[in-house]
């Protein structure tokens, strides 16, 4: 896949739009080609750009470059999640939303997720940050619940590791054309039933 000619900046754009396109470019390389094959030379066919020294100059490395795509998707991610996790009521709620928008998010935007894989399976050298936040903020969530007696004692941080290998593993099947709100609806009852306290 080719960015559109409409959506090439020429060399004149500012530097975050610059960054932009580099970006946007090597999640399409990596969704489509992989680890292996998202080479600088790839990033430029994808991106219309003219030279490497154009990546290289707005990321000192390749590490560089894919520790921010995954903070790209993770903040496109959030921004589709919050919204839907805010709205919900109490824990349960939110914990229902929590996984329902992920899963959304997941099936809407597949390059995305596709080339997060990619970048963790090729075990680059990025940060770890982006996913230890998710999982602290789902260890808070699980806390809360548990100090407002609506969910059972348990281990918060191995409650919340064990949920986002469960939607990673959705990822999968939602991508390969599972039905995303029959995933959703299958891990909200599993977890559900995993942390609910009986009466």
């Amino acid at each position: 896949m080719r960015i559109k000619q409409g959506e090439a900046l020429d060399r004149t754009g500012s530097t975050a739009a610059r960054r932009d396109q580099i970006v946007a470019a090597t999640i399409a390389v990596l969704a489509e080609r992989g680890f292996a094959a998202t080479s600088y030379d790839a990033i430029c066919a994808v991106a219309g750009l003219s030279s490497k020294r154009l990546i290289s100059y707005h990321f000192k490395t390749k590490d560089e470059l894919l520790a921010e795509v995954l903070h790209r998707v993770t903040a496109d991610a959030a921004e589709v999640m919050r919204p839907a996790i805010e709205a919900a009521d109490g824990p349960a709620g939110k914990l229902a939303a929590y996984i329902r928008s992920n899963v959304e998010f997941v099936a809407a935007r597949p390059d995305h997720v596709r080339a997060v894989q990619q970048i963790v399976f090729g075990a680059a050298a990025v940060p770890g940050e982006e996913a230890d936040g998710a999982v602290a903020r789902l260890v808070t969530l699980f806390d809360d619940g548990q100090r407002l007696g609506d969910f059972r004692s348990f281990d918060s941080p191995l409650m919340a590791v064990t949920l986002r290998a469960a939607i990673d593993a959705v990822a999968g099947r939602v991508i390969a054309g599972a039905d995303p709100e029959l995933c959703a609806r299958e891990l909200i009852d599993l977890f559900d039933r995993a942390t609910w306290k009986d009466a």
